[in-house]
């Protein structure tokens, strides 16, 4: 890393923290998978847990974290990421160990091992990025896709009658048994960013606990999918995600 030398009359109020790298970042102008890739690093950074942390990207856009985070990082095949972080988690017990996917990859091929993985309560944190569709590969409906809400796959908006209801994974998992902590947090302003780190702080002290899984739910936009600029999609997405998905503690640990 380049180190920066302050003038004596400026005060350093941003670093990067060690556990970013300095790959240019490949996301969409205005995308939130960067800030929370940044929150998600400051606290390993901070706790000084970097050398015993393990992260897992499937496929879809958080495919490429690697590159992002200074971590020793494993990809899984497409909505298998919660399952190889089970592997790592029991072969490794010492290690702190995370999942980071998005709603195609989860809600949809992913669902039978997200869904048993924290049934079982394997001590690991799963961060769950929700912006709706498949982000990545076209902006197609996603089982996180809301009623009415216009894709390249429902071009009228998504039909109850035809294609169901959008599914809350995360109000699923909170009634599992072996889920210790389960949240959903945002990231498109500065308060909601400043809660997030919080959760995935607390997520990171649970795991010593060894007392079940943590899941974060990160409801976030997609400029690019959802044909609008990043004001305008900030926008929707208070006004339209946050009602279906709203914000808050849905499971917390007993003290």
């Amino acid at each position: 890393m380049n180190t920066i030398t302050i003038p004596d009359e400026m005060e350093l109020v941003y670093s990067k923290p060690e556990t970013i790298t300095d790959t240019p970042l490949h996301y969409c102008p205005g995308c939130t998978h960067g800030v929370i890739h940044r929150v998600l690093m400051e606290v390993v950074n901070e706790m000084g847990i970097a050398e015993q942390t393990v992260g897992v990207a499937p496929v879809g856009c958080s495919v490429f974290a690697y590159n992002y985070m200074n971590i020793d990082m494993q990809e899984a095949a497409h909505g298998r990421a919660s399952a190889v972080a089970t592997g790592i988690r029991r072969v490794l017990p010492e290690k702190y160990v995370f999942s980071y996917q998005g709603d195609g990859d989860l809600a949809a091929i992913g669902t039978a091992e997200t869904i048993h993985s924290v049934n079982r309560g394997e001590n690991i944190l799963i961060v769950f990025v929700n912006n709706g569709i498949y982000g990545m590969t076209g902006g197609q409906m996603a089982p996180t896709t809301l009623l009415g809400m216009v894709t390249s796959t429902t071009p009228f908006g998504r039909e109850q009658s035809a294609m169901g209801y959008p599914i809350k994974m995360t109000d699923l998992v909170a009634q599992l048994p072996g889920a210790y902590y389960v949240t959903r947090q945002a990231a498109y302003t500065a308060a909601t960013v400043r809660k997030l780190k919080k959760a995935i702080e607390k997520a990171f002290q649970f795991q010593t606990r060894k007392k079940g899984t943590c899941f974060i739910e990160v409801v976030s936009n997609c400029p690019s999918g959802w044909k609008m600029t990043p004001i305008e999609a900030n926008d929707w997405l208070e006004k339209n995600m946050l009602p279906m998905y709203p914000l808050g503690d849905l499971k917390v640990p007993k003290e």
